[in-house]
């Protein structure tokens, strides 16, 4: 994962960015020209114009951080009881097979904490607190082997489709060899 918090910037690495920006600002007001700043401080261009807009909208403040993208709408307590409940199982709150999914965890924070998550942001939220997905350990008990390979025997080629056919040609699929 590119980022520790599973997206979005480290605080030591937004206070750098704020820090550039603010350098910035300083000689924006010394009347400066946007490609020596990118310059000096290897930045785009682009980013000093962005910069030198907001500075002259609002002044040094436009320039501050704004903190992080979005905050998880589960406090720590709230994940630690969520945490709780999802060790109780699958089949605790009503489904059942022991499998947990993204869509089921998003129905028990809507049970417990009445709160509206998209799978996407469960998800985040999961990856974020160091969840990882799983994969089962063992195979199901009530995978049926004989009716696998049956399928894959059977059903599988000719949803698989048909190859080319294997005759003389050419080498160009666009001009075939002429008589």
């Amino acid at each position: 994962m590119r980022y520790p918090q599973g997206g979005g910037l480290t605080a030591e690495r937004q206070l750098f960015r704020e820090e550039l920006r603010l350098q910035a600002a300083e000689r924006f007001a010394r009347g400066e020209a946007s490609s020596v700043i990118a310059r000096d401080l290897r930045v785009s261009v682009r980013s000093v114009q962005r910069w030198r807009q907001a500075w002259q909208e609002g002044g040094p403040r436009a320039l501050r951080s704004q903190g992080p993208a979005s905050l998880p709408r589960l406090s720590g307590k709230q994940f630690t009881q969520l945490e709780a409940e999802l060790a109780k199982g699958p089949a605790a709150h009503g489904w059942e097979d022991q499998r947990w999914t993204l869509s089921r965890v998003k129905t028990v924070i809507g049970r417990r904490f009445h709160m509206t998550y998209t799978v996407q942001g469960v998800r985040k939220l999961l990856v974020r607190n160091g969840w990882s997905c799983q994969v089962p350990a063992r195979r199901a008990i009530e995978r049926d082997d004989d009716a696998v390979a049956g399928w894959v025997k059977e059903v599988w080629p000719c949803a698989e489709g048909s190859r080319r056919p294997v005759e003389p040609g050419s080498c160009s699929r666009t001009r075939p060899v002429s008589p």
